[in-house]
């Protein structure tokens, strides 16, 4: 396929690459169509002065622009069939009634050009395959032998005009080339249009996708040893955010019980209205080591009556003690409860408690000797 010339379109000079590429060389330039196209203008503007340069006809001949070109490139069916002849070619209409009639089958033709609404393209035989060489397109698109004349069909449905090329056509490297070996065509070209939006769409894809790379580090590409960091960072940043969270949460648990505490201090009746000073406490406890050696001393008979009084103030203790005597009272209350319970257990076996027991505060209670009535 890299053989076979094919011009893609530039301006509106469809003729010209019409023409090229049915030779298949750069035989015709703008200049030397338009040098044809001149000429023709010369040739009518003549054949309009035989009916006299002061008639009517002629002046308004004058005025009118070239039917042979324009400015934007375009030329003429008579200029490509004057092109056509310096090569001996000739260009016969494919559906008219003379050509018809020679039932001619268009695969033993050599090549068409096709035209609609100032379009030209060349539909041609290269080797042993037909190839569709429009100018619009972004290469030669290979044509079956089947599908010729279906192709042929659709253009006229279309609106094309089809003219036939008669005679021999100049030698090329693509028809010697393809004479011997067949070619495929995997996929199909496209339209010169579809493939430019195309290519700009991938322009823009590719423009954003490097305006987001530039957004990320300036370059485009992130090595590893960022990406480690960025990754180091992400992560610090979550640690942070779990440590201001358990702050918070800390915080909102030390405040509720905060608020728990005073309110059960407001719930406990004050028993005092001021708490007792160290000076007081001490004489406190003086006075009660006092009373238990005073209990320790006193003969055998007055222990009792002492743990029957001692048992008494345990039920009903000096409230100046307060909180810092608790322990002792209950210490206390104890010892007596287990007296009680000796002598109940005593008078009910018979027997009566005749030795007091010594209560100190370091010794919770010594061996009672016991002795029948």
């Amino acid at each position: 396929m890299e053989s076979i010339f094919h011009e893609k379109q530039e301006g509106s000079l469809c003729a010209q690459h019409c023409l090229n590429n049915l030779l298949q060389g750069e035989y015709f330039s703008p200049v030397e169509l338009s040098s044809i196209a001149h000429q023709l203008d010369e040739e009518e503007r003549m054949r309009m002065a035989e009916g006299g340069v002061t008639s009517e006809d002629y002046r308004t001949f004058l005025q009118q622009p070239s039917g042979n070109m324009d400015d934007s490139g375009f030329f003429s069916i008579q200029v490509i069939s004057n092109a056509l002849k310096v090569w001996g070619l000739e260009l016969i209409l494919f559906n008219s009634p003379e050509y018809q009639r020679l039932r001619i089958d268009p695969i033993n033709e050599r090549s068409f050009i096709c035209n609609y609404k100032e379009h030209w393209f060349t539909v041609r035989k290269l080797g042993k395959q037909w190839f569709n060489l429009n100018s619009l397109l972004t290469g030669p698109e290979l044509i079956s032998d089947t599908y010729l004349a279906l192709f042929l069909a659709q253009l006229q449905q279309e609106g094309y005009s089809i003219f036939v090329v008669k005679g021999d056509l100049p030698d090329c490297e693509a028809d010697q080339l393809l004479q011997m070996i067949r070619v495929q065509q995997m996929h199909r070209p496209k339209l010169i249009g579809e493939e430019l939006a195309q290519l700009k769409e991938q322009r823009v894809q590719k423009t954003d996708l490097e305006r987001v790379l530039e957004v990320n580090d300036g370059t485009g590409m992130l090595d590893e040893d960022e990406e480690d960091f960025q990754r180091a960072l992400a992560l610090s940043r979550q640690e942070i955010d779990m440590e201001d969270e358990e702050a918070d949460l800390r915080r909102a648990i030390q405040l509720s019980m905060q608020g728990t505490s005073r309110n059960r201090c407001q719930d406990i009746p004050q028993t005092s209205g001021s708490h007792p000073t160290s000076e007081e406490l001490r004489k406190k406890r003086e006075a009660y080591f006092e009373k238990q050696q005073q209990q320790q001393q006193a003969p055998p008979g007055q222990l009792t009556h002492l743990c029957e009084k001692s048992s008494t103030s345990s039920e009903a203790p000096d409230s100046d003690l307060g909180d810092s005597m608790s322990e002792e009272d209950m210490l206390q209350a104890a010892v007596t409860m287990s007296l009680e319970t000796v002598r109940s257990n005593l008078k009910t076996e018979g027997k009566k408690c005749t030795v007091a027991v010594p209560f100190a505060q370091d010794q919770l209670c010594s061996p009672c000797a016991c002795s029948p009535l």
